[in-house]
């Protein structure tokens, strides 16, 4: 796809952006929050199978959990998701593909422009540690985005159900170029040039560029990113003007050994092609409390406003509250298995959760959910 004067400008940025952080390394302490490399000559294999069933009590027509992606189905159980992940380690070139099934790859890849084959190709990155020291990482192709507090795979999120930030509010992947370079001890910095939010085929020929920073001490972390770029289809040709912009912040804190939480915040924004701009903004918490090596509690409050629409196709305030339950049983020989019991209660300031048939819409629905998780790993 051609690249025009902004796409050529925002290259240049990039790459100076890469030598900077690179400089920047090469005087930097030994840090201790790089995440580390899979263990020398090993290739690591993952599996996850996730499937529930929810209750809605709203009893709606459609059987639909309304502004659920991930737990959609109402009254009615699904394979949510299923994936198989291989990862090589870097030495000083490795890869990483996810190839996942299930529905959810629709609602992740419902916007992607590529082709239907790509929904089924989660991850899939060439990723090289160039220079003498290992420290500075480059990943090229499609991964998953360093916004939210949540991830795709149920498992590493501390709710079954995820988060209205999560769902409506952040992109889920990005193709293109990522970096990150530990430049001090206690902080990670990163520079993505990427095609957009969710498409490996561009519709236009700007690019975005992400800026990603992690700083760690002790028992706290603290995650930030900002992404900037035009994501309008050109028409005919033509460029749409009106940059996207988000910035993602999330504190987590490991309060004790058996307890943490977190605070994640956002607002992002895009300008129309007349006047004015479309707005969205959300905060959520979440604590999880591990009882022993068996179960565990976690509980998230949100409030999630879409002043336009631009999210969620109708402008309103959402909110929400999430109780859960689980019950690990590890079963060796890197098989391990979760049960997830779940209550939820969504409010809108508008009514937009359906009911029975011939029942008008009402501001709020409660769902009860149960869900069964089924992990394996392990190193060849």
């Amino acid at each position: 796809m051609r690249l025009g004067y902004r796409a050529g400008m925002s290259c240049w940025v990039f790459l100076a952006g890469v030598w900077a952080l690179a400089r920047a390394q090469e005087i930097a302490p030994s840090p201790s929050g790089d995440r580390p490399p899979a263990p020398k000559g090993t290739v690591k294999v993952e599996a996850l199978v996730d499937a529930y069933y929810s209750w809605n009590l709203n009893d709606p027509a459609s059987r639909v959990n309304g502004y659920r992606l991930f737990d959609h189905r109402g009254n009615a159980g699904d394979i949510s998701y299923g994936e198989i992940a291989i990862e090589t380690p870097i030495e000083p070139i490795g890869f990483r593909l996810d190839v996942g099934f299930g529905r959810t790859t629709y609602f992740v890849h419902g916007n992607e422009s590529g082709g239907r084959a790509l929904r089924y190709i989660q991850q899939a990155y060439v990723a090289a540690r160039p220079f003498k020291n290992r420290k500075v990482q480059v990943d090229f192709g499609k991964f998953v985005t360093s916004a939210g507090a949540e991830v795709i795979e149920a498992p590493q999120n501390w709710n079954y159900s995820r988060s209205l930030l999560f769902c409506w509010a952040v992109p889920f992947y990005h193709f293109g170029v990522r970096t990150t370079v530990p430049v001090h001890a206690d902080y990670t910095a990163g520079v993505q040039l990427v095609q957009g939010w969710n498409n490996v085929r561009d519709q236009n020929g700007a690019k975005t560029v992400g800026l990603t920073g992690t700083w760690s001490r002790g028992r706290l972390s603290w995650h930030h990113n900002y992404y900037v770029g035009r994501e309008k289809a050109d028409v005919h040709g033509m460029a749409q003007p009106g940059a996207r912009q988000l910035f993602d912040s999330t504190v987590v804190v490991a309060a004790t050994a058996r307890s943490a939480f977190y605070v994640n915040g956002l607002i992002g924004s895009e300008r129309r092609v007349g006047p004015g701009a479309d707005r969205w903004y959300g905060l959520a918490g979440a604590g999880r409390f591990r009882v022993n090596d068996r179960w565990a509690a976690a509980s998230r409050l949100e409030w999630f406003r879409d002043r336009d629409g631009f999210a969620t196709g109708t402008p309103q305030t959402l909110k929400e509250i999430t109780l859960t339950v689980e019950y690990g049983m590890p079963t060796g020989s890197g098989l391990n298995a979760l049960w997830r019991a779940e209550y939820r209660r969504d409010w809108s300031s508008v009514p937009g959760f359906e009911r029975a048939p011939g029942r008008a819409f009402r501001p709020h629905q409660d769902t009860l959910l149960i869900a069964f998780l089924f992990q394996f790993a392990k190193g060849f």
